[in-house]
């Protein structure tokens, strides 16, 4: 086994698969591979062997042989553009679902990111109440765009991709807010994701391993 990936010792959601090395997992089981994981505690995601790794000290990162990657997405791309079965052959295909890859991070996660941030980190302001239903009005208003795009349709643009896997992964972030159950299709859309056996095990790893007994010592 060659690839490492590397994971929060404990993640903050505690093995519930919002963090993004489930979307990592997820893509090598897609495509059959086999992976190892390195455990980052949080105090040590600072440090200078996991800062050589991520220059801003996050989760997940890729290892293989002398390839190291940071960030989600570029791993994913990585991972589908090596293997078959995450991007399409066809080019132009192909070119649409990297579209979707971009589109899922950098036009549909930000506005569901600020939920988190005015829940969690601004919770405390007094300002913070009354930002929240305008937060949640920003996503509503992509909900409807992808809604509307995806129609009736099982996937974003013919068969899974790894478009959709990178889209799935942050419209689940929304689970407890409620709001993806206020667009039918996008919520039979993330359970079809949810469904595929990559997925399961993707899931079911990330939460072992998260709920594996603390090393002593």
């Amino acid at each position: 086994m060659s690839i490492i990936i590397s994971a929060f010792d404990r993640s903050p959601d505690g093995g519930r698969g919002l963090a993004r090395d489930t979307r990592v997992r997820w893509a090598l089981e897609e495509v059959g591979v086999d992976y190892g994981v390195r455990p980052v505690a949080w105090q040590a995601m600072q440090e200078p062997a996991h800062l050589a790794r991520h220059p801003f000290g996050q989760i997940p990162t890729f290892e293989d042989g002398g390839l190291t990657l940071f960030e989600s997405g570029a791993i994913v791309f990585h991972i589908a553009d090596r293997h078959a079965s995450l991007l399409p052959e066809a080019p132009e295909a192909r070119a649409r679902a990297i579209s979707w890859m971009f589109a899922a991070l950098n036009t549909v996660e930000p506005p569901i990111l600020d939920i988190q941030t005015a829940m969690f980190q601004e919770g405390e302001q007094p300002w913070a109440k009354a930002r929240m239903p305008l937060i949640h009005e920003r996503v509503r208003g992509r909900l409807r765009q992808l809604a509307a795009r995806l129609g009736d349709a099982d996937w974003l643009d013919g068969a899974f991709s790894a478009g959709d896997l990178l889209m799935v992964s942050v419209l689940l972030r929304l689970r407890s807010s409620g709001l993806l159950d206020e667009f039918a299709n996008l919520a039979a859309y993330v359970a079809r994701g949810e469904a595929r056996p990559a997925y399961r095990r993707a899931f079911e790893a990330q939460r072992a391993f998260n709920t594996r007994p603390q090393s002593a010592g």
